[in-house]
């Protein structure tokens, strides 16, 4: 059986970019202390809709909701199998839970109403 992908598509409003990353970098370091084998958070640069002979992709920004104010980001943690992936993210939840227990006023830097995400059986590896 293939690695296990837990994968991301967040809008990030102008101006919270920076705010985004460092969340992001507290959760690489829990999802890494607690067994991911990979942990990548990755801001939109290229998203423009692409021609493909006499048809056209949708673009990442129409896909997921995103204005010209907000950005698209493509994040994905890699693990070693599904039941891997649920004993990772249960220790994570619990750190969490712990370390935010007490805030009250905690503002997501994203927008959580057009975040995506899902489980992803790896299929094809390189």
């Amino acid at each position: 059986m293939g690695k296990y992908v837990d994968g991301f598509i967040l809008v990030v409003p102008e101006g919270k970019e920076e705010e985004y990353r460092k969340m992001a970098e507290e959760g690489r370091d829990s999802w890494m202390r607690h067994g991911a084998l990979q942990y990548f958070e990755c801001r939109g640069d290229d998203l423009k809709q692409q021609e493909m002979g006499d048809k056209k992709s949708r673009a990442f920004k129409e896909m997921a909701g995103a204005d010209e104010e907000e950005n698209v980001w493509f994040s994905f943690i890699v693990f070693e199998s599904k039941e891997h992936r649920d004993e990772v993210n249960a220790k994570v939840m619990a750190e969490m839970n712990e370390a935010y227990q007490d805030a009250t006023d905690f503002e997501m830097p994203n927008d959580m109403q057009k975040m995506a995400y899902g489980g992803f059986e790896a299929v094809v590896e390189g």
